[in-house]
């Protein structure tokens, strides 16, 4: 535990200035971001007697080893710029809401000729028009599925709709009348367009015209004795009510305003937003976070709009946001707010009517959110820690490992060796830490070595980036991030020469190998050769899932209902998975390679164009420099440096057809029927072979 004092700032050191600062630990990793008016009196608050501080903070400032700052100029900059520190670093005592699901929206991709309606999660689009997000995808469909009698856009995919489009007959939704199918031609891309512009006009909240509209067409076709037609017409118009239905009014003066609610107590917040569009509810979501900091609801309020908003452009943030709490202080997040939209944005706490009423609503459902969360995640919390503990006390640790990185080493009968590295902290899975590597030390098969050698280079780096020293910490003289009028960092700031650790500066507490005795000797004599003697090693052999530890004999068997074996079996298993991964992605490129591939200047469509005119590569080989100047696209310049290039290189070796053992007398290239290259052989459901 470090004392704070070893890393005061020395007095006037601090400018009393607009800022972001960060905590780092020992290991240099970013633990802490945080923005302030004035960086002197807000870092002096960290600085007190520990007695004095909030038990989180003092959690914080203990692990931390020294304290950095960055001036600015604004505190809309500095919004901005903790923003996106927050977003790289991912410090482990900040405030980070999780979306406990992808959310999926109804999108209508405008960005195509025929627009498409369909349910879309993920990153958005730049040209698609989204609403929502709903709780469940199959709230989508129900609601297309009644729009579409009305307006018939396309819902297929690309493939049906080509398929249609050769045949010359539509999907079943075109003979039903839900689709106007302009894959044959039925409505041209004009008035299939101004379909979907009236679909995207309808799920915006503009309804009454279009109900106005067919009711008045159904008149007149009961008044013309179009009997047939008018009931048709009725149809419509129920389906689009019971539409309308699904989203009910609730804000009379067509707002359109998100609705933020928090519900918390010592240990946790939910957090719940209602998207509302022209005075209906439109989309839902909710966050729940640990509050691993002293933080007040105006803060949690703050950091979720810096959430919603902060990829957010345009009408995506409305005009009026309804918070249980303003941030303080409120008006730099107000204008970081008109600056993503565009214009002004009313930030505010409903006081009374149906504004506030609704906001009661959101908040009942914050409240139930987090006491689900906790009901969810008590025995999760307790089934992780248990394991964690198990771990510990079988191998004898000082402490349970928080974070845990296993190896594991692929091939393909000594062929494209590779390795990955994953990491679980906390028992769960860090994705964004995985690495994987290409074994160069040697050719061949040999699982120790290659085990040795990935350990030696791993912890070699980490070594490294221990030793450098930061770059970025002048204080005061630190230079200012330049940030444009959207309040977008474009200059200085989040670069790889700004001092932040890079891919391996944070060590783990324990080392799992795939393997028994020979792989863990090995790991531990490359942590031995580095000097790193604070690194626990185990293995996990995979036919009696014993765990071995460097220098025993005999292994650590624990029981088979054991929560720190079914961790250790979850690593193993993620690792080999990763591992696997990455060899079948080498492996299929191996395959995959051709000697066109070292011809200059000879890109995808050309080498196409050759292997389609000729049928494989052997028949190319034999070709005469006259004849490979009849492709079209090829002159005789590229003809003289392809033949040179097939003559040079050796032919390859005959395929093998692996489910009955025929040599296929085509080299692989060979064009199929469809005009595509086809691979024979490729061994890839070989998995008896794959380590």
């Amino acid at each position: 535990m470090a004392d704070p004092s070893s890393y005061r700032p020395k007095p006037g050191e601090i400018p009393d200035s607009p800022g972001v600062y960060r905590f780092r630990d020992e290991h240099r990793r970013v633990i802490y971001v945080g923005k302030a008016k004035s960086l002197r009196q807000r870092l002096a608050n960290y600085f007190q007697d520990l007695a004095g501080l909030h038990p989180r903070t003092r959690s914080m400032v203990t692990t931390a080893a020294s304290v950095e700052w960055t001036v600015v100029s604004t505190e809309v900059e500095a919004l901005q710029l903790e923003y996106s520190w927050i977003k790289e670093y991912d410090p482990r005592f900040n405030v980070k809401y999780r979306d406990d699901k992808s959310y999926p929206y109804l999108a209508v991709t405008m960005n195509e000729e025929y627009p498409r309606v369909q349910v879309m999660r993920g990153h958005k689009k730049k040209g698609v028009r989204y609403f929502g997000p709903y709780a469940h995808a199959w709230a989508i469909r129900d609601t297309v599925d009644l729009l579409l009698r009305v307006f018939p856009v396309r819902t297929c995919s690309a493939g049906v709709f080509k398929n249609a489009a050769r045949t010359g007959r539509p999907c079943l939704l075109g003979y039903i009348g839900k689709c106007s199918a302009p894959c044959v031609d039925r409505v041209s891309a004009e008035e299939h367009r101004e379909l979907a512009d009236e679909f995207c006009d309808f799920m915006t909240g503009r309804t009454n015209t279009y109900i106005r509209r067919l009711e008045k067409q159904m008149g007149e076709a009961a008044e013309e004795m179009e009997y047939e037609r008018a009931a048709r017409l009725r149809d419509d118009i129920e389906a689009l009510k019971k539409a309308m239905e699904k989203n009910a009014v609730v804000l009379a003066d067509a707002t359109d305003a998100d609705l933020i609610a928090v519900a918390e107590d010592e240990l946790e917040a939910a957090v719940q937003i209602f998207h509302v569009r022209g005075g209906r509810v439109r989309g839902q979501r909710g966050w729940v976070t640990d509050k691993v900091e002293e933080i007040t609801t105006g803060a949690l309020v703050e950091h979720a709009l810096q959430q919603l908003y902060g990829e957010e452009t345009g009408d995506a943030v409305p005009k009026e946001v309804l918070v249980p709490a303003l941030p303080d202080p409120v008006e730099p997040v107000q204008e970081w707010l008109a600056g993503r939209r565009g214009s002004g944005v009313s930030l505010r706490i409903p006081q009374r009517g149906d504004k506030k009423a609704l906001m009661e609503t959101v908040q009942r459902n914050a409240q139930q959110a987090l006491v689900l969360h906790k009901t969810k995640r008590a025995s999760d919390l307790t089934t992780r820690s248990r394991a964690l503990e198990e771990i510990a006390d079988a191998l004898d640790l000082d402490s349970a490992p928080l974070r845990i990185e296993c190896y594991d080493i692929s091939h393909l009968q000594g062929d494209d060796v590779v390795a990955s590295m994953v990491v679980f902290e906390d028992g769960l899975a860090r994705k964004g830490e995985y690495r994987r590597f290409q074994i160069k030390g040697f050719a061949g098969q040999d699982d120790v070595r290659s085990m040795h050698e990935v350990i030696t280079r791993r912890f070699r780096r980490y070594l490294a980036e221990k030793e450098k020293t930061d770059e970025w910490t002048d204080g005061e003289n630190a230079e200012a991030p330049e940030i444009d009028k959207n309040g977008e960092i474009v200059g200085t700031g989040l670069t790889e020469d700004d001092g932040r650790p890079k891919k391996f500066a944070y060590p783990p507490q324990l080392v799992v190998v795939d393997g028994g005795a020979p792989q863990v000797a090995a790991a531990r004599r490359a942590l031995d050769e580095l000097g790193i003697d604070d690194i626990a090693v185990c293995g996990l052999a995979k036919r009696l899932e014993e765990v071995w530890l460097p220098g025993d004999d005999d292994p650590v068997v624990l029981p088979r209902t054991s929560e720190g074996l079914y961790l250790l079996q979850r690593v193993r298993d993620e690792a080999h998975r990763f591992a696997i991964t990455y060899q079948r992605t080498k492996r299929s490129k191996r395959f995959r390679s051709s000697p066109l591939d070292d011809v200059p200047g000879l890109g995808e469509t050309r080498k196409q164009a050759l292997l389609k005119h000729f049928g494989s590569l052997k028949k190319l080989r034999s070709a005469t420099i006259d004849q490979i100047c009849e492709v079209p696209g090829i002159g005789r310049k590229t003809a003289e440096t392809i033949a040179a290039a097939l003559a040079q290189a050796a032919p390859a070796a005959p395929a093998v057809n692996t489910a009955t053992g025929e040599i296929m007398e085509e080299e692989p290239g060979t064009m199929g029927s469809s005009g595509e290259p086809v691979t024979m052989g490729a061994p890839d459901e070989r998995r008896g072979q794959e380590t």
